[in-house]
């Protein structure tokens, strides 16, 4: 399911912070230096404090070192162009769309930790359906919080969607129940469920989204055909444990990374990349519902070392 195509502009202006911070800071310190072993430990620690991550840091120097000793490398802005082609053969050949139902409507459960903007980003991913005229229905399947579901409600208002939703404090699976009756007899296309935020270690909630796999499974074979984490970007590292541990429990297919115009640590993309095996399949740049992009690695890291 391709839902739309990345725009660099869209990504530059959004990555205005990262870039600054990021690419800004790297032309500073590399701009009209000779290459030598002190230059090479000064970039080693601006990567980590970008939050590129230690596994890609040192994947990166070792093969700046290796280049310099060769004479292949001489100057700092060498390391830039080394840089950029490096990053972007970090990523290899892979499917960032939406997985697609082959028959009947295409589950997408959001899931993720409270704060990191799964709600805000649902909208985003709705918005993205409706402009493909793609008929969407939501499931409030947060019920432990009002507040979630009436943020849910006002998205869908503006939006022109329907939802689903259950009593406070009810079951989440019978709202996930619901949901995909009522999206089979409605013969929408895309059915997405939001779910109460929840952390790894909260091994009843964790549970608690395999039954919610389970209805939904018996419901409409074959879903949820995408599980998506949302991550919130400014949290740096945070939201890369958050992905290794999400990883082993929850099924993820796919990340949304959420408030990347809100960072400038963008480099989490890049140790997210390295450490753990789930695509980055959108990127939030923006408050509002169109403030998302599809997540396409040479897009990305030309609006990141964009001046």
């Amino acid at each position: 399911m391709g839902i739309f195509k990345s725009t660099i502009g869209k990504l530059k202006k959004g990555l205005s912070r990262t870039r600054e911070s990021f690419a800004g800071g790297l032309r500073s310190l590399l701009s009209g230096r000779k290459l030598d072993d002190e230059l090479i430990k000064d970039l080693e620690r601006r990567l980590i404090e970008s939050d590129v991550g230690v596994q890609a840091t040192r994947r990166l120097i070792a093969g700046i070192r290796e280049d310099y000793k060769a004479g292949e490398l001489t100057k700092g802005e060498d390391v830039l162009d080394y840089m950029k082609r490096e990053l972007k053969a970090m990523w290899p050949e892979a499917d960032r769309t939406l997985h697609e139902a082959s028959e009947g409507p295409t589950v997408i459960l959001v899931t993720g930790i409270n704060g990191v903007g799964k709600t805000t980003s649902i909208a985003k991913l709705c918005k993205a359906l409706r402009d493909e005229d793609r008929t969407v229905l939501l499931g409030a399947c947060d019920t432990f919080r009002a507040g979630a579901v009436r943020q849910l409600e006002i998205w869908a208002e503006r939006l022109g969607v329907e939802v689903v939703k259950g009593q406070q404090g009810g079951d989440p699976a019978a709202v996930a129940f619901d949901a995909c009756t009522a999206a089979v007899s409605r013969g929408m296309d895309v059915l997405i469920l939001d779910t109460a935020g929840r952390l790894h270690t909260q091994d009843p909630l964790m549970r608690q989204l395999e039954k919610i796999g389970k209805v939904i499974d018996r419901q409409i074979p074959g879903g949820p055909h995408e599980v998506l984490l949302v991550l919130d970007a400014t949290s740096g590292q945070n939201a890369l444990r958050q992905a290794e541990e999400f990883q082993k429990s929850a099924g993820v297919t796919g990340i949304f990374l959420s408030k990347l115009d809100g960072t400038a640590k963008g480099g989490i993309v890049i140790a997210i990349r390295e450490s753990v095996d789930i695509p980055v399949k959108f990127v939030g740049v923006g408050e509002t519902p169109s403030d998302v992009e599809p997540f396409d690695p040479d897009t990305f890291i030309e609006a990141m070392f964009s001046e």
